[in-house]
């Protein structure tokens, strides 16, 4: 993909903007588990959280292309998914807002995110429907002036440090709606900690970016925070779904590149049997093949950005993109921690921290498996397997 100078300039300026945050800070924030508050708010500071959302609520008025270009560049700075999921949230989870909020909750609850001053959490999986978001069992009981809400939810990023939440629950029970995808809505709301339980799910990589299971006890949500109309929620929250496919999608193109560069440059430097190994075809074929896979994923990806800015269907593409690329870092990453041998399992060289972090957009929010089996039913006319 050829960037325009514009898009270009963003690319650069974020790639500066993440000089000041180097590998020994990722590194000891992967150790310490400490969210990365000085990133977060350099980033805000900057005006980057707002890249996709409309000038009218403080954003830059900008597309998920350019999104997904500053989304690549911070995790090829060596931040990975640290860094990429420390600030992703604001990018693609306010779109329900940005289209179908009133004026007034645009002005209320976009831009003290876009400022940092709030900090958001996406409340939309749960324990046993995993991706059949139809059957949600969080309810949001009505009432006068608003809801009550009870519920589990499980795998939602950044709600040690959150004060808000985007949530989907049911307001009307499955059995009494006509379709499964009626009788979900949306809120933006407080994350109150009096009525939700936040218990850290301790995992594999990014640990600097908490992933959590939350326990919700008669919150109060008022009736003024629910985005769009009641029971819309589904639809409505679908629009965010592929800017997160297309954002996780140029997050591992960021990480492959980053690890591809690494490995590349160890090679040159390394010197073996009095030569360095990068001379080794066998260390050389392996890397020229991930370079290749990579830049071909970018495409797919900036192809769903395109698509998505130019207001056309692209779910096709947005989960493709997400797809090739995820399988596309992985072998990056990999290759590149075979290319240091022994030392690419040692932190200090940071390839073990970025192989790692890339198995998250192998496997989140989407796994393979249901890309494919989505890929086979819309493109090639197979029977739906699910």
């Amino acid at each position: 993909m050829i960037l325009t100078q514009d898009q270009q300039n963003i690319r650069d300026a974020v790639l500066k903007l993440c000089s000041r945050f180097p590998d020994e800070y990722w590194l000891e924030r992967d150790r310490d588990g400490v969210f990365p508050h000085e990133f977060h708010q350099a980033m805000a500071a900057d005006g980057w959280l707002g890249i996709a959302m409309p000038e009218h609520v403080g954003g830059a008025g900008l597309g998920i292309t350019e999104a997904a270009i500053m989304m690549e560049a911070v995790a090829e700075s060596g931040g990975g998914m640290a860094a990429a999921s420390s600030i992703h949230g604001p990018v693609f989870s306010l779109q329900p807002i940005a289209l179908f909020g009133t004026p007034e909750q645009q002005q209320r609850m976009i831009p003290p995110v876009l400022s940092g001053e709030h900090r958001i959490c996406f409340a939309v999986t749960e324990p046993n429907t995993g991706l059949d978001t139809t059957k949600l069992k969080t309810r949001a009981q009505k009432r006068d002036g608003g809801y009550l809400v009870n519920g589990e939810k499980i795998w939602i990023s950044v709600a040690q440090v959150a004060n808000k939440m985007m949530l989907l629950a049911r307001t009307t029970p499955l059995e009494e709606v006509k379709r499964k995808t009626d009788g979900l809505s949306l809120f933006f709301t407080d994350l109150d900690r009096a009525k939700i339980e936040v218990r850290l799910i301790h995992k594999m990589g990014r640990h600097a970016v908490d992933s959590n299971m939350l326990f919700i006890s008669d919150l109060w949500i008022p009736e003024e925070d629910r985005i769009g109309a009641e029971g819309d929620g589904f639809k409505t929250i679908m629009h965010g779904f592929n800017p997160e496919r297309i954002l996780i999608g140029s997050e591992a193109i960021g990480l492959g590149r980053v690890a591809i560069a690494r490995a590349a440059r160890y090679a040159r430097e390394r010197i073996v049997f009095d030569r360095p190994i990068g001379m080794n075809q066998g260390i050389q074929h392996p890397l020229a093949k991930c370079w290749a896979q990579v830049e071909a994923a970018n495409l797919m990806v900036m192809k769903a950005a395109a698509l998505f800015d130019a207001g056309q269907e692209c779910g096709v593409e947005a989960n493709a993109g997400k797809y090739l690329a995820a399988e596309a870092g992985f072998e990056a990453c990999h290759t590149a921690l075979s290319t240091l041998g022994g030392m690419g399992y040692a932190q200090e060289y940071h390839i073990e921290r970025y192989l790692r972090e890339v198995l998250i957009p192998r496997t989140a929010p989407v796994s393979a498996h249901m890309i494919l089996n989505f890929l086979a039913e819309k493109v090639l006319g197979l029977p739906k397997s699910y």
